[in-house]
């Protein structure tokens, strides 16, 4: 699982046998989250596209250039995946509650990039949010605070 981003992380990013990889692992998970969000929309939208490395960059540390080379890994990782659980588990496991909602926060901005919310777009946010152990009441908030956060050029604090 996630194999290809482990080697690209160990090859490029970290050396072997750190701990700062396993956290590289769990980031790249986070990142096939806001990919699912691109690929829940029919129409490929590159505004998504550049939220989830704007996302990615902006919340990993990333230079352009790992982002890039992360969202192409995640999405590899997506379009091979048979369900969100192996993304979705190694969230749960090494993200606290408030980076879950972090996690879910920039889905929905993502999802929000391109002017249009999609309804599987939001069935897919709902399904990882209740795999993520986020209360209905934690997740109608992330959605305001980024759909608030995309009409006004994307300023989303945490």
């Amino acid at each position: 699982m996630l194999t290809s981003i482990r080697d690209y992380f160990e090859d490029k990013i970290v050396a072997p046998a750190t701990p700062v990889r396993d956290q590289h692992s769990v980031e790249l998970a986070a990142a096939a989250l806001l990919v699912e969000v691109v690929r829940a929309d029919t129409k490929s939208d590159p505004a998504e596209q550049q939220a989830v490395l704007r996302a990615v960059r902006e919340n990993f540390g990333l230079s352009e250039e790992e982002s890039v080379s992360l969202f192409r890994l995640a999405e590899e990782e997506v379009s091979q995946a048979t369900d969100y659980f192996q993304f979705t588990s190694l969230v749960n496991r090494h993200f606290d509650q408030p980076q879950k909602l972090r996690v879910i926060e920039l889905m929905w901005c993502v999802a929000y990039a391109d002017g249009e919310l999609v309804t599987h777009e939001s069935q897919v946010l709902h399904r990882i949010a209740d795999l993520l152990n986020i209360t209905d009441g934690d997740y109608i908030a992330a959605k305001m605070k980024a759909r608030d956060a995309v009409a006004a050029g994307w300023r989303l604090n945490s």
